[in-house]
């Protein structure tokens, strides 16, 4: 019997596109496939609620084509990986470990680690690329340092060969005689229970390869034809809903990439379309650049002017934003989406983080761990580097005077209020003019509709003019 390989998955939960799955499967020795749910190696950053119970249905759905596709079960470990691979290579006789590169500061940490210590036991650990369409380092400036600015960086990334196709999943991964045994699903308690406050959530979700395939179908049959004005209307189904399946890897990028240009090559009148989305994706590959090379990202400020920025911490002020009690609707409703949801539209991300940061000056950190729980497509990448954008200390940062009014926000991509009614339903009875800034509607309005300020609904924590002066003198005051 020839030694096996274990096969590691990581952020990579599919069978498609991977190539390190693909070299396992051309060895024609049997495969072990793993997963290890190591909550010590990302020390503070370890899976938030959200994403533990997207990973709960996301393991469940690979288990599952694993089992269907090649009769193979996956291998469930809890604990530490520098444990856990060591002894179970023993166990198998396994001669090697193979897994998907993964580009937060801890795991590039960790494969150094697992790679030092498990060549002590003759076992070799081999990484292969698969969550990004550009590897860190492969895409650099003529000076030959890493870029800080965007466009330029997603300009060079387009001018590089194209990505290759995707590989298809592996046609054969011959099971062991005798696979080691795992643990339950059950028994790593990723899912909510008692209280099981995701209730409803797959609803919105379905978790695992075959959600991700609907949903990058779904986007580029219907969606993507209105993607440049829809995306900013956040009562529209009009985004690709598509972060949380490549967070976790049940979608290459590399998958997305030529879809999209197989429909602007079918569909030219879409190129721009296209252009626009893939401009996103180009984001989340320029955010993981930057925490390759800024591994401090996600805790400081990457402008280093903002380590003595003024923040006024208050822990009063961030339960009200967590918790849509802000007094300003458009917020209100991002954040009671993303408790109810798991998710928050994109254009009202951009405009509860600036409210936190510049309206109510609570550092971008404490935002950013509270999006780390409570999102599903919680990305350190993504997370650290759009935060930093919005409070305007990071790399490519919006201007420090770009200062979101919510109400106009509210007025410009939530006309009718069709998104705050959904979200914040005791303001259903406002009409239009007052439904984005109640505070400065008549008292018989008010009545009528059934609102008492300060009671059914909250008075605005903050006045906007008075918070952006606020705001606007405290990051002059960098400049002193």
């Amino acid at each position: 019997m020839s030694q096996p390989i274990i096969y590691w998955f990581r952020q990579d939960l599919r069978l498609a596109d991977l190539p390190g799955l693909q070299a396992a499967a051309a060895s024609t020795r049997p495969v072990i496939p793993l997963y290890i749910l190591d909550e010590d190696a990302p020390g503070s950053w370890q899976p938030g609620g959200a994403s533990r119970w997207w990973l709960h249905h996301s393991l469940q759905s690979l288990a599952a084509e694993l089992a269907k596709r090649y009769g193979q079960q996956l291998l469930l470990r809890r604990g530490k990986a520098s444990d856990i691979l060591p002894e179970l290579c023993r166990q198998a006789n396994a001669e090697s470990v193979l897994c998907t590169r993964q580009y937060e500061p801890w795991a590039a940490a960790q494969e150094q680690q697992l790679h030092t210590l498990l060549a002590k036991y003759n076992v070799t650990l081999r990484r292969y690329p698969g969550s990004l369409l550009f590897e860190p380092g492969s895409v650099m400036t003529r000076q030959g340092g890493p870029y800080k600015v965007f466009t330029p960086f997603w300009k060079a990334c387009c001018s590089e060969p194209e990505p290759r196709f995707p590989l298809p999943a592996p046609e054969q991964l011959p099971p062991c005689d005798a696979p080691p045994q795992g643990e339950s699903l059950a028994s790593m308690q990723l899912a909510p229970s008692h209280p099981d406050w995701a209730e409803g959530w797959q609803a919105h979700w379905q978790p695992g390869t075959a959600g991700a395939g609907e949903a990058l179908g779904r986007f580029l049959q219907a969606r993507i034809e209105h993607y440049s004005h829809g995306r900013d209307v956040p009562a529209l189904q009009a985004t690709s809903r598509l972060s949380p399946h490549l967070h976790f890897g049940e979608l290459s990028p590399r998958a997305i990439w030529h879809a999209c240009h197989q429909v602007a090559r079918e569909r030219p009148a879409l190129a721009n379309e296209v252009h626009k989305f893939l401009s996103e994706l180009g984001w989340r590959e320029f955010s993981y650049h930057l925490l390759h090379h800024f591994p401090d990202l996600p805790a400081q400020p990457f402008r280093a002017d903002f380590t003595h920025f003024p923040w006024q911490r208050d822990a009063t002020l961030l339960a009200a934003w967590q918790q849509g009690q802000t007094g300003y609707p458009l917020v209100d409703a991002g954040m009671r989406e993303l408790w109810q949801t798991g998710y928050m539209h994109n254009r009202v991300r951009m405009v509860a983080a600036s409210f936190l940061t510049k309206h109510l000056l609570q550092p971008w950190q404490d935002g950013q761990a509270w999006f780390w729980d409570t999102l599903v497509d919680a990305d350190l990448a993504n997370n650290a580097a759009s935060w930093q954008w919005v409070a305007g200390c990071g790399a490519d940062a919006a201007p420090y005077f770009r200062i979101f009014n919510p109400a106009a926000q509210g007025n410009k991509f939530d006309p009718d209020g069709d998104y705050v009614k959904r979200w914040v339903p005791e303001l259903r009875e406002l009409p239009p003019r007052y439904l984005h800034q109640p505070s400065q509607a008549p008292a018989e309005v008010l009545a009528a509709a059934g609102i008492t300020l300060g009671e059914n609904y909250p008075r605005p924590l903050v006045e906007h003019s008075w918070a952006r002066e606020r705001a606007l003198a405290s990051y002059r005051s960098l400049a002193q």
